[in-house]
């Protein structure tokens, strides 16, 4: 496992983190097939085993807190563990914040994230009076937050975020369509990268949004949020796409929530990161976005500056 530093924020992490829905069994209305507690414990002392050593997770991940939290418990002390919050208020994300505590067995967090800002409306209200950002501060200074983050979709709202606070961390969708198509991400890696913040990649893997439910209940992957390549038959698709979101310049990448796809990254990270991305692999991605073009997993507004 290689591992790079995340930022400045003094962490050395595994290029390929843990994601918490791996672990849930109980995850948007779907049957995810194997898991539970045994499950989750098999695929976190696998992760561990092979070097992983960044997990995260929210409490809007189905049971995944719950799961993994104990799955950790032998292992707290040996890797960085990060939580969000999708509530924009501290008087309702305080409580929250409190249950995610205990369910992950722990007194601390080596990284605690605003989740998933998505509007301008939502970055006023979690930087305004009694906004959520006023407990994260209580809480690094009071050591519950080693470091303060913030998760993104739409990159106006994350550019925003970042000149309203001086955040450790981004994790945003640096994904070859949305990249190559819109260039989205290009100036939130750039104003990232100038602030020493650690980049955090999602969407690495993802090929287009699911068609239907009925699309993504029937497919092997049901637990991740869009389409991914599929590991048997897109192998070649599924190896550019990740060198592509390597070649943007992130500090490691966070998998779908399906356990296959995590240990591919896992398995396969250091032979995927030994050669650079190729006009090859440019010509693949093009032809595969003529034919994604008009599926794509993200509104049209959270790719407009």
């Amino acid at each position: 496992m290689k591992y790079l530093d995340l930022g400045k924020t003094g962490y050395r992490i595994s290029s390929v983190t843990y994601g918490g829905v791996v672990s849930a069994s109980v995850f948007d209305d779907v049957d995810t097939g194997p898991g539970g507690q045994e499950w989750s414990d098999r695929w976190v002392s696998w992760a561990v085993d092979q070097g992983v050593n960044y997990f995260d997770v929210a409490p809007t991940y189905g049971n995944a807190e719950l799961l993994m939290g104990n799955s950790l418990r032998p292992y707290r002390d040996k890797v960085y563990l990060a939580c969000k919050t999708n509530l924009r208020r501290s008087a309702e994300a305080f409580p929250e914040m409190e249950k995610s505590l205990k369910l992950l067995h722990t007194d601390y967090f080596d990284n605690y994230q605003i989740h998933g800002l998505a509007a301008m409306e939502e970055v006023d209200i979690a930087f305004g009076p009694g906004g959520v950002v006023e407990m994260m501060r209580d809480m690094k200074e009071k050591g519950i937050a080693r470091k303060l983050g913030f998760t993104a979709h739409s990159e106006a709202a994350a550019l925003r975020a970042i000149d309203l606070f001086d955040f450790d961390t981004v994790m945003f969708p640096f994904n070859w369509h949305l990249n190559m198509e819109h260039g989205m991400g290009n100036a939130l890696l750039k104003k990232a990268k100038e602030k020493g913040m650690g980049i955090l990649g999602i969407k690495s893997m993802i090929d287009r949004r699911w068609f239907s439910k009925e699309e993504k209940h029937a497919s092997p992957y049901p637990k991740s949020w869009c389409r991914p390549f599929d590991i048997e038959n897109e192998t070649e698709l599924l190896t550019a796409a990740i060198r592509y979101t390597l070649s943007l310049g992130v500090d490691a990448i966070v998998p779908p929530g399906n356990f296959e796809h995590f240990k591919f990254g896992v398995t396969h990270f250091d032979e995927i990161a030994s050669k650079p991305f190729s006009p090859e692999e440019q010509a693949i991605l093009r032809a595969r976005l003529e034919q994604v073009r008009e599926y794509p997993f993200l509104e049209p507004e959270c790719w407009e500056l």
